[in-house]
Formats: structure tokens, sequence, C-alpha cells
């Protein structure tokens, strides 16, 4: 089987390119690269082309055939929707028309499209199920939402199955490292608390102290992304017998702001500085997922979704590739990329190491490369083999960042 993964080269397409291949799925990937990144999916089939081109589209789906498509591209930042509404209706909306269209032309006639929580808004019920009235508080619910009435006018008429996937907060990385979550202009929890834990930020803002929650912090449900991707190939299975359906992806239990920051602090032994922020528009105080659905219908369960797990891969990943995919790639270096000294030597003149611990991490490094072994930092090694700890790896990149 053979599919076509839109925004393949993004955080949550990137994992699902990952799961088809270990599902034995063949992926093809469609991507801009405005916010993805190709070293996410390096080896893999990639296609740089633009939703807005029918020109690409027509070209992609001439050139091979495709049993299914994922869909994962869009713009995704709620504040930033609230500046900016037109590019998300043009980007969720429009885009999403367009690829459609394109599909149908081909005689490709199974879509798994990326949905939100978003579409709810402030809920009236918790855990919220799917058929929960749908009134968005932000340009980018309403986009996701107006997708997912479209898709339902044009299968009225058109022979298009959908599955959409509501997501709640996609949170984690690859449990076997290599990629995970890198944005250009973050926006999203975890990563900035493990940045400023990493001394990449000064300080960790909090938007809101005073919601009606028990510490007065906002309450998300957070789904680790590898399940968010094992569910797209649980629905494309199940698609035949379920079309036009929409599924809540999360875990179903919420954890406040406050929490996941104390959580962070004592995986990573740093204490987080944080500023707090007035609320800020379009932020509804409590969102957790009533998976019961995914369960039943499409045999969908959160396996990694426990908050420990969530933020013990998202800090290897962080820690590991503190610049996200542009991390130096020389094995023996850990910090900006185009700096002239080596991350060991910058450990050993800070007296935090000795030359033969470098070394001895650079063997370990190198076994584990021989293994086929995901690429990982010496830093990172240095960390897991007890001869730097958290603090003084934090110490080490803040010099080399200088350098």
């Amino acid at each position: 089987m053979k599919v076509l993964v839109v925004g393949g080269a993004g955080y949550i397409g990137s994992h699902a390119v990952r799961e088809c291949r270990r599902c034995g799925i063949q992926p093809v990937i469609f991507d801009n690269l405005s916010t993805g990144n190709a070293l996410s999916v390096e080896g893999d089939d990639l296609i740089q082309g633009n939703l807005h081109s029918a020109r690409d589209l027509r070209s992609t789906f001439e050139s091979q055939a495709f049993d299914a498509v994922f869909h994962f591209a869009a713009s995704c930042s709620v504040p930033e929707s609230m500046e900016n509404p037109a590019l998300y209706y043009h980007n969720n909306v429009a885009g999403t028309l367009n690829l459609v269209d394109a599909m149908l032309a081909a005689g490709v006639h199974k879509l798994i499209f990326s949905s939100t929580a978003a579409v709810y808004g402030d809920p009236e019920e918790t855990p919220i199920p799917e058929d929960h009235l749908k009134r968005p508080v932000n340009p980018y619910g309403e986009s996701k939402l107006l997708v997912e009435k479209l898709l339902s006018a044009i299968a009225e008429k058109h022979p298009l199955r959908y599955i959409a996937l509501r997501y709640f907060n996609a949170a984690g990385a690859d449990p076997e490292g290599g990629i995970g979550e890198d944005h250009e202009q973050e926006s999203h929890l975890i990563p900035l608390i493990f940045q400023t834990a990493l001394g990449l930020r000064g300080t960790f803002k909090i938007f809101g102290t005073d919601y009606e929650t028990p510490d007065g912090t906002c309450i998300r449900d957070f789904v680790h992304v590898t399940d968010i991707a094992r569910a797209h190939l649980l629905a494309l299975e199940k698609m035949d017998h379920l079309p036009r359906c929409a599924y809540n992806l999360g875990s179903s239990d919420g954890y406040s702001v406050q929490e996941v920051i104390n959580e962070a602090q004592i995986l990573s032994g740093v204490t987080i500085p944080v500023v707090e922020e007035a609320r800020r528009d379009g932020d509804p105080p409590v969102l957790v997922a009533s998976n019961e659905l995914a369960g039943s219908e499409l045999g969908w369960k959160p396996e990694h979704s426990e908050l420990t797990e969530i933020l013990q891969t998202a800090w290897k990943w962080h820690s590991s590739h503190p610049h996200g995919f542009g991390s130096p790639p020389e094995s023996h270096s850990l910090g900006k990329a185009g700096s002239t000294e080596l991350f060991g030597d910058v450990a050993v003149r800070l007296g935090l190491v000795s030359k033969s611990d470098v070394e001895r991490a650079l063997e370990d490094q190198r076994k584990e490369a021989a293994t086929g072994a995901d690429h990982k930092m010496i830093g990172m090694h240095m960390l897991e083999m007890g001869i730097l700890s958290t603090s003084q790896l934090i110490e080490i990149l803040k010099h080399y960042e200088q350098h």
C-alpha cells in the first residue's frame, strides 16, 4: 500500500511516516517545507510542492498511484490565528479543497484528515465526547471545523471516504529518537519548557493563572505523537466500514500547565524560571478528551501518553537536539551550527569532564551507530552514561552558545 502524506515533513506528519514504514506501508511525502524539515524524513520519497499549486498537485497524483492520503498540512498556532485569521482560512480551508479536488480527479477516494480539539471551543462537558457542541473560540478551530463540514458535504455527492481525527495536545517525540518537535516559531508548551530548561530561553511564560482550575492554570490533555500516528493507520484499516466519521485522540487525562512544569523540573533536574502573563484570547480553560469512541470503533488506545513518558521522550529529543534539526551533524558536537570548538573540548575546558571521559562517550556513540541506532549527540551520551549531570550539560551548552 502507498500513502501520500501531505505535510509529512512536519512534526506529526514525520512521526506518521515512521509509523507507516514500521507497518509495511510505503509513504510518499508532499510538503512545501515552510514549517516542515526535510531532515525529519531523510531517506524517504519527498516531493516539495504546495497545496495552492494545481500543477504541483496534478503532477504528484499523475506520477504515482496512491491508495489513500494522510492530510497533516495546516497552519496550527492559536495565537497566530487570532492575529491573522485570513491566513488560516486560506491555508487550512482552501488548501484542503485543492487537495480533495486533485484526489477525486486522480481517483483517490480515501482521506485521513488532521482535525483538532479546538473545534469544541469552551466545553460544557468534560471529558469531551465527539457529539459535543462545536463552538470554536479561535480562527484555527473554526477553520478545521469548516473543513470537516466541507468534507461531509463533498462526500454526499462524490465517492470520498474520510475520517477526521481530532487531536488534543500532541506532544513527545519518537521513542527511538532521531525526530521530534522543531518549530521555527515555537508556541507549544512542552518544547518551550525544555528550551527554557536548556537555557535557550530566559524564562517560560504562563499565560493565565486565574482560571477556575485547581492551580489557576489551563488544563490540557496531552497525547503522544506516536499514538496519534498509529491512529491514522487504524483509521485507514477501518475506513471501509466507518466512512465519514470523526474521532477524538486524547489520553482522557488532564494536566495543568503548572503540573507539566513541575514534572519537567523533576525530570530535567533544572529549576525553570517562570513569568506569569495575562490570559491569551482563544485559550479555553480545560480541554480533556473522551476517547471511548476511538477505542470501541478504531481499536485505538494511547500506549505512550502517560505524562512521564511524553516528557521523557521530549527531553531526550530536546536535550540531544537543542537546536532541533539545526543541531550540528558532527557526532562529537552539541550546540550551534557553525561553532568551531567541539562540545567535548568545551566540557574539558570547563573542568567538568576529562579527555578520557570524552573518548569513552565517543566510543559508546560509535558502538550504538554500528548497531543502526538513531544518531545521538555526544552530550546526550555523556548524560545517559552518568559522566555529566543535567545541570552540567546545560552549563556546557551555555558556554558552547557563546563560543
